[in-house]
């Protein structure tokens, strides 16, 4: 080993002492049981109920609670306290405004710190003590340390311990103590949230569940479509750019654009003005409970053909520049007779349905006009120095990957792409053929560069960023072709369909997902591919435990448009020591509700599969670190201690 590297890390352990005990506090920690992972996917800007399931840990912090009070109180009592765990600010507000006096509010509060000790103590069994104290609030670790670590006969010290809590009342420091001991507990029954894909898109809050992320303990994110498409974007991709605005639009979500990211959306507003009216086919779809002014609606139906067009011009120009993206069936602009107002696919012609082609000179139909050209160039400008979607973005890149190989199981959002035979299907890129884990690598490191390089706008890096989004070899697309200019311009139904990659069907064969976990040197007979992206309609019966439990499938529904197609409101996956759970939710209301009445959003636990022995942190990627940690710290013995 370097002996430069060993000299500074001799720094560090600047005795043998050191050395000797930090190799035995590593080596004991390889023998505790492994944390609880837990797996969210598809949220789609729906930052509440995420929250909510984020709180509750999927219903590990009740089973907890459960498990240790179950004896000494009644279900109301527990759902009370959980309630106490998940939203303490509110919930202890609610609770001191109920009390008549203060000796009442005082019995309360010794009474709900100590359930709160316990509960420390018990969720923390499982980690060392250097691991829990940061995890408490540090203003209290002192005092909260001294209360959890009571000596077994504490008669000589009860009025000792009577007294730190009694001062922690009376200098009216009880609801911070509180608060951060409900967040503790939410760290340590989650030990790491793995995020499969699409914070983005529909829903209204996607900014608020970046910052939760930004402040999460310990964190990795799967980058799905939606995200790509918004990475893409800052990274300087027009098209990508104009698609965030056009779905924005379509589900009257501009916020996000104007006001969460300061993006100054009036030169857009001015053009659409001039060129476009109404049109059915671009009107806003909204909730029945969330529909805008007619003023307000007619503004996003403008705004929204507006940058449709600018989007399927600048479309153009990628697919003729890179042919082996094979989409040349894509230039439908070409395909227009524009006097007879009608569109030739395929061979077949179909009649347009709510035209709006202003700005288009059927000459050259992908040539943006130079108010086009300007707006485009005005609304990258503004994106690109947004300082919160650079925070959010950037920390998307540090914590993301198109897939994850973690602890035994293989993560994506999207798609391994197949061909019929559950073969890896095959993308040659500038005379390289790709294919697998290959291809998916290749993908990633053209996202890597375009977004290290945001000047070049023209690049195959950039031209990549939107292929992820639209291209038929895409792991995050997964289907032969996007018909949105059909959907919105032609009535016949058959022209929208969206032929899915066979991955989607041939992912309930237990040997291709084998073969799949092989690709990425994971071991069939242990591991699992947990996949988000397509909703699984429970309410048609769709299991989403596939392939003999090899493929677990949790886009359950939390984006409010998908529920009434899947019946639930999400899945989430917990694993640890014991194995694995899939966990469904029913429609998350409101925090309020949960507050006032206790209720949880909880609906069925599926057990995936059981550990026959409990999983040791030596066998997680953590333990990888730690035994090559430990190997490091061998080497420095013989090199400056046992010379």
């Amino acid at each position: 080993m370097n002996t430069k590297y060993l000299d500074l890390l001799a720094q560090k352990y600047n005795s043998e002492e050191k050395v000797v005990t930090e190799i035995i506090n590593l080596k004991a920690i390889l023998n505790l049981p492994k944390g609880t992972e837990h797996f969210v996917s598809d949220l789609h800007g729906e930052y509440r109920a995420f929250q909510h399931v984020l709180r509750n840990g999927s219903g590990k912090v009740k089973e907890k609670i459960t498990d240790l009070f179950q004896d000494e109180l009644s279900e109301q009592e527990i759902n009370e306290f959980a309630t106490l765990v998940y939203y303490p600010e509110e919930k202890i507000k609610l609770i001191k405004n109920a009390f008549d006096n203060e000796t009442q509010l005082e019995h309360w509060y010794i009474q709900m710190i100590e359930r709160m000790l316990k509960l420390i103590s018990y969720a923390s069994s499982k980690y060392t003590r250097s691991k829990l104290r940061k995890a408490l609030p540090s203003q209290f670790v002192y005092v909260i340390e001294e209360l959890l670590y009571k000596t077994a006969d504490p008669a000589n010290k009860e009025s000792y311990y009577s007294k730190i809590v009694q001062q922690i009342i009376s200098l009216g420091q009880a609801d911070k103590l509180m608060i951060g001991l409900s967040y503790t507990t939410q760290k340590l029954v989650v030990d790491h949230l793995h995020v499969v894909g699409d914070i983005y898109d529909r829903g209204p809050e996607p900014d608020r569940i970046m910052e939760t992320l930004i402040n999460y303990h310990s964190v990795d994110i799967q980058w799905g479509n939606h995200d790509v498409l918004w990475i893409g974007a800052y990274a300087g991709s027009k098209v990508c750019l104009a698609n965030i605005i056009r779905i924005c639009a379509r589900y009257a979500n501009l916020e996000i654009i104007e006001d969460v990211y300061g993006i100054n959306l009036r030169p857009l507003l001015n053009l659409a003005e001039k060129y476009y009216e109404d049109n059915p086919s671009f009107r806003p779809k909204v909730q029945a409970d969330e529909r805008p002014s007619k003023h307000e609606e007619l503004q996003i139906t403008k705004i929204h053909q507006a940058i449709a067009m600018i989007q399927f011009k600048l479309e153009s120009p990628i697919i003729k520049r890179r042919p082996y993206f094979n989409m040349s069936e894509r230039l439908l602009l070409e395909n227009i007779d524009y006097d007879r107002e009608e569109i030739t696919i395929n061979g077949e012609t179909y009649p347009l349905d709510n035209p709006c082609f202003a700005t288009i000179n059927p000459d050259q139909p992908d040539q943006l006009l130079e108010e086009e050209q300007q707006v485009i160039d005005k609304l990258l400008f503004s994106v690109q120095h947004s300082e919160k979607l650079s925070r959010h973005m950037n920390f998307l890149m540090k914590k993301g990957s198109l897939y994850l190989k973690y602890n035994g199981n293989l993560l994506i959002h999207g798609c391994i792409p197949l061909d019929e035979e559950g073969h890896m299907e095959k993308m040659t890129i500038e005379n390289k053929t790709y294919g697998g884990r290959d291809l998916l690598d290749i993908f990633e490191y053209y996202l890597r560069d375009a977004f290290a390089n945001p000047d070049k706008t023209d690049d195959l890096a950039m031209d990549m960023a939107w292929y992820l989004w639209t291209g038929e070899y895409s792991s995050l697309f997964g289907k032969r072709k996007m018909t949105t200019f059909e959907r919105y311009f032609i009535k016949d139904k058959n022209t929208h369909k969206e032929k899915k990659n066979p991955y989607y069907f041939l992912r309930e064969n237990e040997e291709t997902c084998r073969e799949i976990l092989k690709e990425f040197d994971l071991l069939p007979d242990q591991g699992h591919i947990i996949n988000g992206h397509t909703p699984v309609k429970e309410i048609e019966g769709e299991n989403p435990i596939k392939a003999s439990g090899k493929m677990i499938v949790i886009d359950g529904g939390f984006s409010k448009a998908y529920q009434s197609t899947t019946g639930i409101a999400g899945y989430t996956l917990l694993f640890n020591s014991y194995g694995m759970q899939l966990v469904a939710h029913k429609q998350f209301h409101s925090k309020e509700d949960v507050l006032a009445n206790g209720t949880d959003v909880l609906s069925v636990k599926r057990l995936v599969d059981k550990e026959l022995e409990r999983k040791k942190v030596l066998e997680t990627n953590i333990g990888e670190e730690l035994l090559q940690e430990i190997y490091i710290l061998n080497q420095l013995m013989e090199y400056r201690y046992m010379k």
